[in-house]
């Protein structure tokens, strides 16, 4: 299926997080997204397919210079169909527009192995990898820097 017609990726303001919060109910069994929507910079953006919200991307500014996407997700039903990609470039399209030099974003490999290779394939770096004793797995920190 070719998601690029019936897909669409829109930004929503901090007060919008409910949708945010329920997608991540869908995606991972919780309304706990991030400790703290009160982020410098903060960017949430929710994917709609066919009408209906089916992903988000959440991420705020970790240091100057330095954009850190904290937490994503597509259902179930529409994985593998190039929604995370997709919200993954608009959120670097975002960023890159906000005049970060990097993207980071953590992920757990053993729990999410898509990302990871998402990642590899584009053209994120492992800049960081470590056993994270509160999510009983291990945690790889991928970073892309954005050309001058």
């Amino acid at each position: 299926m070719d998601v690029s017609t019936s897909l669409r990726i829109v930004e929503v303001p901090r007060e919008e997080r409910a949708i945010i919060r329920e997608l991540n109910r869908r995606i991972f069994g919780d309304t706990h997204v991030i400790r703290s929507f009160e982020r410098t910079d903060l960017l949430m953006l929710v994917a709609w397919l066919n009408g209906a919200p089916t992903g988000f991307k959440v991420g705020y500014r970790l240091r100057k210079g330095v954009f850190y996407s904290a937490k994503g997700g597509v259902v179930p039903d529409v994985r593998r169909q190039g929604v995370a990609r997709a919200l993954l470039h608009a959120m670097l399209d975002a960023v890159r527009g906000r005049g970060y030099r990097e993207f980071v974003f953590d992920t757990f490999p053993n729990k999410h192995p898509g990302m990871t290779i998402l990642a590899l394939n584009e053209g994120f770096q492992v800049v960081k990898a470590g056993y994270n004793a509160e999510h009983e797995d291990y945690r790889l920190r991928f970073s892309r820097s954005f050309p001058k």
